[in-house]
Parts: C-alpha cells; structure tokens; sequence
C-alpha cells in the first residue's frame, strides 16, 4: 500500500478502476472523514464496501476536488455542486461524442 505523500503525486492517473480507501482519498483530497462521508451523503461520489470496509474509485478524486473548487470559487452547497458535476460530466460525454463522429 503507497503512503498519504504517494498519492497526492499520483492522483491524476487514477480512473475508474483504481481503488482507494477513505483514509488515502482524504489524503489525496486534503479532507477530513467526516468532508468525504458528506459527499458520499450527497450523491456526489460513490462508495463501495468491500471485506468490512469502503473503498472508493479513482475518479473520486477528481469529482471531489472538483466540488471544493465549485464551492470555494463560486459559493454553492454540496448540492448544487453535485449538479454542477453531472452537468459537467454530460458536456464531456456529449464532446467525446462529437469528437468520435467528427473522425468518421
């Protein structure tokens, strides 16, 4: 298992399928239990329990970061930051889309 300092270097290569545990995504994210649990709370991230314990996908990271830069820059609660980010996920589908079309 890498260190807290490990991850915060490597936690833009992280996706869908790495997995992390709550004390590596608070560690990551520069976040406390109770933030995180909070977001899982909201709907923002997923959570997923495995042998007794939860695990979280790499993804977690950039959608948490994302929701702390949402909230900090422009003042909106867990909820409309958990708007914001389906909102933003929908346009990066809908642009990955027209990227592959435009190539055929």
């Amino acid at each position: 298992m890498q260190s807290d300092d490990q991850w915060v270097g490597q936690v833009e290569i992280l996706d869908e399928q790495s997995r992390m545990t709550l004390r590596e995504l608070c560690a990551a994210c520069g976040l406390s239990a109770e933030q995180v649990m909070s977001l899982v709370d909201q709907g923002v991230i997923d959570v997923e329990t495995r042998g007794g314990g939860v695990q979280f996908s790499g993804i977690c990271v950039r959608r948490v970061r994302r929701v702390y830069r949402l909230e900090r820059d422009l003042g909106v609660n867990h909820a409309g930051a958990a708007l914001a980010l389906e909102l933003l996920d929908e346009i990066e589908q809908l642009r990955a889309r027209i990227r592959r079309l435009e190539r055929r």
